[in-house]
């Protein structure tokens, strides 16, 4: 049976997503890239774009599930803030669609992808490039990143 699993690395300015076919051995990644908000509009604005973007990645993938990022503690509150935003829209769109959302920790990803919970971004999308048969590593980090929480996904799956 084919699963359709998206990967979502949230924030307010880039949202990184990943789209990975797997049928439980073989994985195909469909797409990846990031959404990007303006600094020039307001917030309210921004989670609209991200709303409206994600509503139509949803309905062209029809993802049977979606991985997010677990938001973890940061010095930085107003940047927490925006991403918890972020990450309320994703959610409540991932219910609207009825679609199952599992939460992964960075480490948790790191573990799943390279064994390690200490490995760094080059490794990582080093990794996601080798285990996805990318001819590149996948650009912008975010989009990367969204891939790899696709696979954790997968991995923890099996």
């Amino acid at each position: 049976m084919r699963t359709i699993v998206m990967g979502i690395d949230p924030g307010l300015a880039r949202v990184g997503y990943g789209v990975i076919a797997t049928d439980g051995r073989q994985h195909e990644p469909l797409c990846y890239g990031c959404i990007e908000t303006g600094k020039d509009k307001g917030t309210p604005e921004r989670l609209l774009q991200i709303y409206s973007e994600m509503t139509a990645l949803f309905e062209k993938y029809l993802p049977n599930q979606i991985a997010v990022e677990k938001l973890f503690f940061t010095n930085n509150i107003t940047s927490a803030m925006n991403v918890s935003e972020a990450r309320g829209v994703l959610l409540l769109l991932a219910e609207q669609k009825k679609i199952p959302v599992t939460e992964y920790t960075p480490n948790q990803v790191k573990q799943a992808i390279t064994g390690s919970g200490r490995a760094d971004k080059r490794q990582m999308q080093e990794m996601i490039r080798r285990l996805l048969h990318l001819p590149e590593v996948p650009r912008p980090d975010d989009a990367a990143d969204a891939l790899s929480i696709a696979l954790c996904h997968i991995h923890i799956m099996r």
